[in-house]
């Protein structure tokens, strides 16, 4: 990093000394985390760890018509596989719990009272029958209906009719919903911590809905009242969002909070692998890989999705992958843990444009982290994944076959397929590679290996590799012609780790077995060919 850019990062990180860092991820459990979700909490994580601040989940359901089971654990299991647990949520408690929306209904009553009692905000009573009607007459004209200060007037809410008339349809309890009133066309602006200047104008924003007859607020009331309360100075969240971010400064405003208004920062859009278009459940069904952090069952159609976990992803791997999902630390480095990320996080690294997803790179990370990790780190998976067999493999035996394969698989339970032919004698042979290298002079070769090994005592891989190349040479043939035959015997595959390394963690018996046995395929084979 050179002076420049150290002079910038200093004054970037002023901005945020004045007040303790508290950034909070606010997901609704109305389905499975999605990968662009996990990535906008690891932003958030991040950015709080690197300034020593508190990382908040609070669950935003609201919308208690689309909660879906088992939604709200997944978020749970999924930020906990990743790593990154927040300092405040429902599991965890904290100083502003609870960290449900809908265990706060009685709160957001009270502030949607107070914009009622100050003018901010109006009863409207119109039916969505009525609503709907008046967007098809828009549409026959061509428009575009808002409910704002140029149409309500025209509209069925406490503005337009008198005191009597709406108290009467309160005490007849009649539906309703509270708005926020918007006057003027002024335009509002912000600074967007990673976008920069934004401008939208009143007009642009309507009367959005704060409050629902049920007492429920919209996302719009309780993002904004819990932010203040819970003391959040940054909000990071997804691109999506960015429309909604002038009516919750008009909220703050209204509320009377613009002093404790929190820094915004739109984060840019994962994009499919073709870049055209947001990444979404489908494009990972179509193209083979998850969109989930997590496997996940839909409990209502039972629809299975499979996940980064379950793939046999490590989650340093899957964390590593993410981050650099729209975030670059502007060096050559790829390689960070968690906490190294943590202290070089910086929005002003996060771009702007959406950033294309590519699987690749994710199984590159994992082949790195799985190549790199501890016998401590590695084997309770291994173990896990040996469970699924009926194999009786013990402890040291599954770490040497680990350490045989890890150059050559991309995900641990790989060594499971990949690797079979460490736990059990071969299946299938390659006998397109077999007949290509075939004549009889290899069958007196793989005896004299067999019978030569049958009585070496010294069973090391170099003294194998030794009596293998000398029998070779004696019968005058290349290496290249008789290794392949050799490794189908033990391996049933013409290419694979060091064969030699591979014999001796099968020891002479199996070994020796093996040989005899595809002596015995290759002379039944090809008996009538020669």
């Amino acid at each position: 990093m050179n002076n420049l850019d150290l002079g910038k990062n200093v004054i970037f990180a002023s901005k945020f000394m004045e007040k303790k860092v508290r950034v909070r991820f606010a997901p609704s459990p109305t389905g499975p985390l999605h990968i662009g979700g996990v990535r906008t909490a690891l932003y958030n994580y991040l950015f709080a760890k690197h300034y020593n601040g508190d990382f908040i989940l609070r669950i935003e359901d609201t919308d208690q018509t689309r909660l879906v089971p088992g939604a709200e654990e997944f978020i749970y299991d999924s930020l906990k596989w990743c790593g990154f647990e927040p300092d405040e949520s429902p599991l965890h408690g904290g100083p502003y719990a609870p960290y449900k929306q809908s265990d706060r209904k009685p709160i957001y009553k009270t502030y949607a009272e107070q914009l009622l009692n100050s003018g901010k905000a109006y009863y409207a009573f119109d039916t969505p029958e009525e609503l709907e009607n008046i967007r098809k007459n828009f549409e026959a004209e061509g428009k575009t209906f808002i409910y704002n200060q140029e149409t309500r007037l025209n509209l069925n809410n406490s503005l337009t009719l008198s005191n009597e008339e709406v108290q009467k349809k309160l005490q007849n309890h009649e539906n309703y919903v509270i708005r926020l009133k918007i006057d003027g066309n002024e335009d509002i602006e912000f600074q967007d911590l990673i976008r920069g200047d934004v401008k939208f104008n009143k007009l642009q924003v309507d009367d959005k809905v704060l409050l629902k007859s049920d007492g429920m607020p919209t996302y719009h009331l309780a993002n904004v009242v819990d932010d203040f309360l819970m003391k959040i100075t940054h909000v990071i969240r997804g691109e999506e969002w960015l429309p909604s971010t002038p009516l919750h400064i008009l909220l703050y405003q209204a509320l009377g909070w613009e002093e404790d208004m929190p820094k915004f920062s739109h984060l840019p859009l994962l994009l499919k692998p073709s870049g055209k278009g947001k990444l979404s459940k489908r494009d990972g069904d179509q193209l083979g890989f998850p969109v989930f952090p997590l496997s996940w069952k839909d409990p209502k159609t039972g629809e299975k999705s499979s996940g980064y976990r379950e793939e046999g992803y490590l989650p340093e791997a899957f964390v590593n992958f993410l981050v650099f999902q729209g975030w670059n630390p502007g060096t050559e480095q790829e390689i960070f843990s968690l906490q190294e990320l943590s202290k070089i996080f910086s929005l002003e690294k996060v771009h702007k444009a959406g950033a294309k997803f590519d699987i690749k790179k994710a199984v590159w990370f994992n082949e790195h982290y799985l190549r790199c990790a501890s016998h401590e780190r590695i084997l309770p998976l291994l173990k896990e994944e040996l469970k699924k067999t009926d194999w009786l493999v013990s402890d040291e035996n599954l770490l040497k076959a680990f350490f045989l394969m890890k150059n050559r698989i991309s995900f641990h339970k790989e060594l499971f397929t990949k690797g079979k032919f460490l736990f059990q004698e071969p299946d299938h042979f390659d006998w397109n590679t077999i007949e290509k290298k075939f004549h009889p002079n290899i069958l007196s070769i793989l005896t004299k290996i067999h019978d030569k090994w049958s009585i070496q005592n010294e069973w090391k891989s170099e003294i194998l590799e030794i009596d293998f190349k000398e029998l070779v040479e004696n019968f005058q043939e290349k290496l290249g012609n008789v290794l392949p035959l050799l490794r189908n015997a033990l391996t049933g595959e013409s290419s694979g780790p060091n064969l030699f390394e591979i014999a001796v963690f099968l020891g002479k018996f199996e070994t020796i077995k093996r040989i005899f046995s595809f002596i015995e395929t290759l002379n039944q084979k090809f008996t009538y060919k020669y």
